[in-house]
């Protein structure tokens, strides 16, 4: 764009003519930048689109053993035509492996379990292992954030430790795989196994314990907290009044809380009966003051306030 030109008539005819340049070379500017921005954005969210196969894919096992549930999370890398175990093999003898690839290997138990004559508490670990011609020593290590090995081997970390015997197979395994077989009610064998080697893991889970335990609560009927639950639920649903009343009583006879109590007052006062009610919530304010429970102090005093009791 121009301007329309500026004469002077008093001198030598002078013509200025003045380009809006600036204006334009700033508009060119704002397009480029606005263009280069949008092709940027186009092609990172072209990149983000991009999947392709983990080159060890991961993989996830649960096995319930007994009553205990096991869940082991790894990532499963291939052969490919390699020596896997050997002196100078992919997974070189006597070295510490990570068993598996990219980051730990863990197994999580939901119950306490013996591995190895070793007591492992529930919760989660990193399997690490080292692998020999003959034999392996496999390692549950309390540690789980580590990219591969960790940097610094603490023994301390090592919650349990055992040796496992190879067993040669005969058909190689492609794939590194982790399973559980010879699954019993008190225990399995975990197998790690690669190309043609694998190993044995015995785990073992009290069942027997679990299970006595379970018969007995059973057998025994219903708890403090089950009555005060089913009371509370009656209540608060407006349900058989009266029903609820028999299962808080129950509950309370068993086991009086401060909590339990209260709630037993509330029913009372609901079916007309103050004078149990006050005498209740007063037992129930006196409990929550020994258990250091303000909160409940002040709600009893309240509803005895509102009794005529204070």
């Amino acid at each position: 764009m121009l301007q329309h030109p500026i004469v002077n008539l008093n001198c030598k005819p002078t013509i200025t003519v003045t380009f809006a340049t600036q204006k334009s070379t700033r508009m060119f500017k704002t397009i480029a930048l606005q263009v280069i921005a949008l092709t940027f954005f186009a092609v990172a969210s072209l990149h983000a689109q991009i999947k392709t196969p983990a080159p060890s894919p991961a993989a996830e096992v649960s096995q319930m053993v007994g009553l205990t549930d096991i869940d082991v999370v790894y990532s499963r890398p291939s052969m490919k035509g390699r020596t896997i175990f050997a002196t100078d093999g992919l997974v070189p003898f006597g070295q510490l492996w990570r068993t598996g690839a990219n980051r730990n290997t863990t197994i999580e138990f939901d119950k306490d379990v013996t591995v190895g004559g070793t007591v492992l508490p529930k919760g989660k670990y990193a399997i690490f292992t080292k692998p020999m011609a003959s034999q392996w020593e496999v390692f549950f290590y309390t540690d789980t954030n580590n990219g591969g090995t960790p940097r610094e081997w603490d023994d301390k970390k090592v919650a349990a430790k055992l040796t496992a015997p190879v067993i040669k197979i005969s058909e190689k395994m492609e794939n590194f795989t982790i399973m559980f077989d010879e699954i019993t009610s008190n225990g399995a064998n975990m197998f790690m196994g690669w190309a043609n080697t694998m190993v044995a893991v015995p785990i073992k889970v009290d069942t027997e314990k679990e299970a006595l335990a379970s018969i007995d609560r059973t057998l025994a009927g219903p708890t403090s907290r089950d009555y005060y639950q089913a009371a509370t639920y009656y209540f608060e649903n407006g349900k058989d009044l009266n029903q609820a009343y028999t299962w808080i009583k129950k509950a309370n006879d068993a086991d009086p809380k401060f909590w339990q109590l209260r709630r037993q007052s509330l029913i009372e006062a609901k079916l007309g009966n103050k004078t149990a009610a006050i005498s209740t919530a007063k037992k129930s304010m006196e409990l929550a003051k020994t258990a250091g429970n303000m909160d409940y102090v002040r709600l009893n005093e309240k509803s005895l306030k509102e009794w005529g009791a204070m």
